[in-house]
């Protein structure tokens, strides 16, 4: 069972499905900084929103914290470096709010173009001013979208509705895909000199940060309006305000600000803008979806599982046809690492066949974390894996083959002048893992937590021999697999066991005469 510090509002769905599972829910909600390093020690996990500052103190203070969990999008407030430093992994919840901050977009895009706040609060006070609050129509009108990714992919769907000409700036999106969207892609200069409406869409980094500025204000079309949901800080408040205030901007309508929570902002003072704290995520649809999100994560993580939303494990997407291959990439990891006996050496990872160039980052990631786990280090993660590699002057690397040909797709794992491959095969309406070559033998056997891998001379009695050694150590034999060489005149036996093979037994047939080489697989 796992502690799972809470300290922010999380849908009690998601909390519901941590304690189904085992685990600890602990819910401290409004923890000071202070407060929080007293609480996190002895967390395995600490789900949070966008208020808990989780930085290098709170990290090193945790001592056991496996996985830290933002309900939502933006990490500003987690210090993700120093994190996977410590090989604690980050994970957020991506696409839980798209729907909801698409439709804010889109809500205050109206709500600008229509003045609708302003003439609301005018009517409320007593007054009829139906010319003062006259707006504008969007259909014709053209929006600037920055940041075409998935909120400004939908924003742009619901834009075409109403008939805008809709053009992007994201460097990262191919044109075609853009023209699939009705969208034009253009650099930012031009985006600014053409839009009528620009809304923002980007994470907040240092590329983007304080993207719209003075400067970028002069290059507008005059008129302009600039909306945004995404993150406070990549608008320069300050300069937005001059440029409304100069008239060169007519008006925006903004959710987000650079510091949060915020009641003081130049642009409070000016009509023509609208402003909402923070609201993008604020529906209930959201909210219980970044809920369930983040504690599925979480509890991936805590089982030491794969997690899709990891944004510090460097594996990228895993499609439906690669992630089925993960378990046996660690395992043939692990298999190889008890051929080196506790010595890790540099890693090659080759994939042949329909695993050819499929995006397989992820499987020699897995082999890494395989190897590293079984060669005497202990909490191997897929965060800390590529660090640990590099503490050790340990490089891995794959190689891609469309060339299989016994086996649709094939995994063979090189490491310290051994080779271990294996596949998934079909069988009837099984699909089972199978260890299909040992250095260079060619074997077929299913995995055990327990294996025995012998090389020795090839000749008669060899089986019996080693069948003896373990039979008189009371170790009974599950299955085994025989690979002969005719060239070397050798053999390899790789043998499943109920127990792992006492130390002296192993001794005892390393110094039998015909024996090579024998080495005990741990796969537990």
């Amino acid at each position: 069972m796992a502690r799972v510090l809470v300290t922010e509002e999380i849908a009690d769905s998601g909390l519901q499905k941590l304690r189904n599972a085992g685990h600890e829910v602990d819910i401290r909600l409004g923890l000071s900084p202070a407060e929080l390093l007293e609480a996190v020690p002895g967390a395995h996990a600490l789900i949070i929103r966008s208020a808990t500052k989780v930085d290098a103190a709170t990290l090193e203070a945790a001592g056991d914290m496996i996985v830290v969990g933002r309900a939502g999008i933006g990490l500003d407030n987690v210090d993700v470096v120093k994190a996977t430093e410590l090989g604690v992994m980050v994970v957020n919840a991506p696409v839980s709010n798209i729907l909801s901050a698409a439709e804010q977009t889109m809500a205050l895009l109206l709500a600008q173009a229509r003045n609708i706040p302003q003439a609301n609060a005018s009517l409320k006070a007593g007054k009829w001013e139906r010319s003062k609050w006259e707006g504008v129509e969007l259909h014709g009108k053209t929006l600037g979208v920055v940041g075409l990714g998935k909120i400004g992919a939908l924003v742009a769907q619901r834009a075409l509705a109403f008939g805008m000409r809709l053009i992007a700036y994201d460097p990262f999106i191919s044109e075609e895909r853009a023209r699939h969207m009705g969208v034009e892609l253009v650099d930012l200069d031009t985006l600014l000199a053409q839009s009528d409406f620009i809304t923002i869409h980007l994470p907040k980094n240092k590329e983007t940060t304080n993207l719209l500025n003075a400067e970028s204000f002069t290059k507008v079309k005059p008129g302009v309006r600039i909306i945004n949901v995404a993150r406070g800080g990549i608008v320069n408040e300050a300069d937005l305000a001059e440029a409304i205030a100069a008239g060169r901007v007519q008006g925006a309508a903004l959710d987000v600000f650079e510091k949060e929570p915020t009641t003081e902002s130049p642009l409070f003072e000016l009509q023509s803008v609208v402003v909402v704290p923070h609201l993008g995520a604020s529906t209930f649809e959201a909210q219980d979806k970044a809920g369930v999100t983040i504690a599925e994560q979480v509890e991936l993580a805590l089982a030491g599982d794969f997690v899709p939303y990891a944004v510090n494990v460097s594996a990228g997407e895993v499609s439906n046809s690669v992630s089925p291959f993960m378990g046996l990439a660690e395992l043939l990891g692990r298999f190889i690492g008890g051929l080196l006996d506790g010595n890790p050496g540099d890693l090659e990872v080759t994939y042949q066949g329909e695993l050819a160039g499929a995006g397989t980052k992820i499987l020699t990631l897995c082999a890494l974390k395989g190897l590293l786990s079984s060669t005497g280090h202990d909490g191997v993660s897929f965060v800390n894996a590529p660090q640990l590699a590099a503490e050790h002057d340990l490089t891995y690397s794959e190689v891609s083959s469309v060339a299989s040909a016994e086996y649709v797709s094939l995994i063979t794992v090189k490491s310290g002048g051994h080779t271990v491959a294996g596949t998934l095969m079909t069988i009837g309406t099984r699909v089972e893992t199978r260890i299909v070559s040992v250095d260079g033998h060619a074997v077929e056997i299913a995995p055990a937590a327990s294996m025995l891998v012998v090389h020795n001379d090839d000749r008669p009695g060899m089986i019996g021999l080693v069948g003896l050694a373990l039979g008189g150590a009371d170790i009974s034999i599950s299955s085994m697999a025989v690979g002969p060489d005719p060239e070397t005149k050798t053999a390899l036996m790789v043998l499943s066991t109920l127990a792992p093979t006492p130390v002296e037994v192993m001794e005892k047939l390393r110094q039998t005469d015909g024996i090579q080489d024998i080495h005990l697989i741990s796969l537990r």
